[in-house]
């Protein structure tokens, strides 16, 4: 049975946000053999180096019309993903959607390399990785209205209260992503800690280009959504539900 998120009494008032957003914190890690054979042999068809100027989404996703015989790259769905860690989701959703483009921001040199083997053992054509701060990447690199979705999967959610400011999801990077959507455009969250998952929701709610569609379809969820069919089960969250631990995804759409 689905657990019932509590209401916070905090409200985001309470929280000290920075003048400045970081999508990332850097954290050491190591590149495996296997890695570093990925990124030797297929980083300089699935790497976007990062650009201070408009991104090319024809010319950075050709390959994926030459292989599969088509060309209609105008028409195909460009989904932005924000930190996809060893991105097992990552592969999934575009072995599963394989008619869609992601763009994927992730700065993990391990990460990186992970995504970079998946996407040579699995055949995936669809995913481009830019290894770069992804505020940058959306400020600089991606006009408005050019986005179908966005993903935001399981963002650090920095436990402690004094640390709270550090999260990702605040209200000046969401405005960022909804100027980014195409009307219809979806935005998605999901984390495992109730507290980050409260503030999503209200940070969500508080932008005007945003309406919780869940609200109508599914009010004994409080405004959280059904996991969507395409967000995989990770072993964490696997191992999370078993012992009692909840799961929320927050989908507004851009209207």
């Amino acid at each position: 049975m689905a657990r019932t998120p509590r209401i916070r009494p905090q409200t985001l008032a309470d929280v000290a946000f920075p003048k400045t957003i970081k999508s990332f914190v850097r954290r050491a890690g190591r590149v495996t053999t296997g890695q570093t054979k990925a990124f030797a042999e297929l980083g300089s068809t699935y790497l976007l180096p990062y650009q201070p100027i408009t991104l090319d989404f024809a010319a950075a996703y050709a390959d994926v019309e030459r292989a599969r015989g088509q060309n209609d790259i105008k028409n195909r769905p460009t989904v932005l993903e924000i930190g996809f860690g060893m991105g097992e989701a990552t592969a999934h959703i575009a072995a599963l959607l394989p008619d869609t483009n992601f763009l994927c921001c992730e700065v993990h040199e391990p990460g990186v390399g992970a995504l970079l083997k998946r996407i040579g053992e699995q055949h995936l054509h669809n995913i481009r990785i830019c290894a770069h701060d992804a505020v940058e990447v959306i400020d600089h690199m991606l006009p408005q209205h050019c986005l179908d979705g966005v993903h935001i999967f399981f963002p650090d959610p920095w436990h402690k209260k004094k640390h709270n400011k550090r999260r990702l999801i605040q209200a000046p990077l969401i405005a960022k992503l909804a100027a980014r959507l195409k009307v219809g455009g979806y935005l998605h969250c999901a984390t495992d800690w109730q507290p980050y998952a409260e503030q999503i929701l209200e940070v969500l709610s508080a932008e005007p280009l945003l309406k919780n569609t869940a609200l109508a379809q599914h009010p004994e969820l409080l405004g959280y959504a059904p996991k969507p069919h395409y967000r995989p089960l990770t072993k964490f969250e696997n191992r999370g539900i078993k012992l009692g631990h909840g799961v929320w995804d927050v989908v507004f759409e851009r209207i």
